[in-house]
């Protein structure tokens, strides 16, 4: 048994912090939580004054393929679950070895491979052009072993609600992108269970929500990646400034009526919008290959900034103020909005130190310390269906926990505070967490 001992238990789901009380945990999980009695055989780690919350989830990565950097990286900083959206045959045998106690890792939900439409699709996206191919799609990422099936940008809107029902059908969740030609109360009432970023949502808010469409059907989003994020661009800024908070209201009440989750990734937006506002020389980028940070280089200049004009330029930096009014509205309307970074596929957006930078971005967002460390907690455990195990400092459930210095609900900046990381009860102390970012920097 260890004993967490004087310590305060913060409840993420709005109750009071429990001060000074002990949180008992045998083997993998919490066995007891307040003033409680120590058995003598227990370790006792006397943690006086600091402040325990539920272990932290990413709800949206693409794990850098590299295991010394990876894994440890998570749980250094304090996150034990991670939902990876782009399903590797990797991403299986990190979850399988970590699993088996072989590898020191956060536990995962893994998305299947992307399943697309036709044009402007990444390399490793399944195509599907028929609505066979598309129930085919959904059947072989059952037998590769998916948690869940990734829908994506390029999506036709016929072949859209045929993954939806194969999905319903085979009783396997689908998330990922909004389609383009799927409208946001559609995505909602066919079951997807969370939509990834923020593409394409603004335009069911929109008063000129039918001539946004129309251009879409007639393909001004083009077919590479480029004209697709200068178009998105374009029709993103006309969704934005004609937002009807009246419409706005009645969309986003039905979002929260089904449960619909929304993870906006303000990560990737705060690159995407502001690129001249990355830090390049940002000291925790000796955590990342220099490979890595040199690709992420030559992206930001050649892919994200290339071709934009001043007016562009000036539109984006005012997008990011508007995405995060948006989030807030979500916030405000009930839409469960949950934490999730796309870390590892973004450039600057840093594995595991993004989670940090997403929560604060939802409270600038307009999100409570508290929403916002929920989102992390157990609104994401919610909707990777494991909040019987996760989610919240409770006995029963596992004892995947992050001990603090400070008070993350007086700040949520305080979550990078990280003391100790206790991962299926297995204890990494301030030594240990050195010892891992250490190896890491050192790869």
């Amino acid at each position: 048994m260890t004993a967490l001992t004087g310590v305060n238990v913060v409840d993420v789901t709005g109750g009071p912090t429990r001060r000074g009380v002990t949180v008992l945990i045998d083997g993998e999980r919490i066995v007891a939580v307040g003033r409680v009695a120590i058995p003598s055989s227990a370790t006792v780690l006397d943690l006086h004054g600091k402040y325990v919350i539920p272990g932290l989830c990413d709800a949206h990565v693409h794990s850098l393929p590299i295991e010394a950097v990876t894994p440890p990286l998570y749980l250094a900083n304090g996150i034990t679950t991670v939902r990876e959206m782009s399903g590797s045959p990797l991403a299986h045998e990190w979850r399988d070895r970590v699993r088996r106690g072989a590898l020191l890792g956060p536990r995962s939900v893994i998305a299947s491979r992307i399943i697309d439409g036709v044009t402007g699709s990444p390399e490793s996206a399944v195509i599907v052009e028929t609505e066979a191919q598309a129930e085919a799609a959904v059947r072989d990422a059952v037998r590769e072993g998916a948690d869940l099936v990734k829908v994506y940008s390029n999506l036709p809107a016929d072949l859209y609600r045929v993954i939806a029902g194969e999905a319903r059908r085979l009783r396997i969740p689908f998330a990922g992108h909004l389609p383009d030609r799927v409208p946001l109360t559609d995505a909602s009432t066919a079951g997807q269970r969370s939509v990834e970023h923020l593409y394409g949502t603004w335009y069911a808010t929109s008063t000129r929500e039918r001539e946004l469409r129309a251009r879409i059907a007639d393909g001004a989003l083009g077919t590479d990646l480029l004209t697709w994020m200068r178009e998105t661009h374009r029709l993103e800024w006309a969704a934005f400034t004609s937002h009807s908070p009246t419409k706005a209201a009645t969309v986003l009440s039905g979002l929260a009526r089904r449960g619909t989750a929304v993870v906006p990734t303000l990560s990737v937006y705060r690159v995407l919008d502001r690129p001249d506002d990355v830090d390049l020389t940002d000291d925790r980028l000796r955590y990342v290959p220099k490979s890595v940070v040199e690709g992420w280089r030559w992206a930001l200049e050649n892919i994200v900034k290339a071709g934009r004009t001043p007016r562009e330029t000036a539109q984006r930096h005012a997008m990011l103020d508007h995405r995060l009014a948006f989030v807030g509205e979500l916030a405000r309307a009930g839409v469960p909005v949950v934490a999730g970074t796309d870390g590892g596929d973004l450039p600057f957006v840093l594995p595991a130190f993004g989670l940090h930078e997403e929560l604060a971005l939802l409270v600038l967002a307009g999100l409570s310390p508290l929403r916002a460390l929920a989102s992390a907690t157990v609104e994401s455990a919610r909707l990777l269906d494991l909040d019987r195990d996760l989610g919240t400092v409770a006995p029963g459930k596992l004892a995947d926990l992050v001990v603090l210095d400070a008070d993350p609900l007086t700040d949520i900046r305080h979550t990078t505070r990280v003391h100790t990381v206790l991962a299926g009860g297995r204890v990494l102390s301030p030594a240990d967490r050195a010892a891992l970012l250490a190896a890491v920097a050192a790869h």
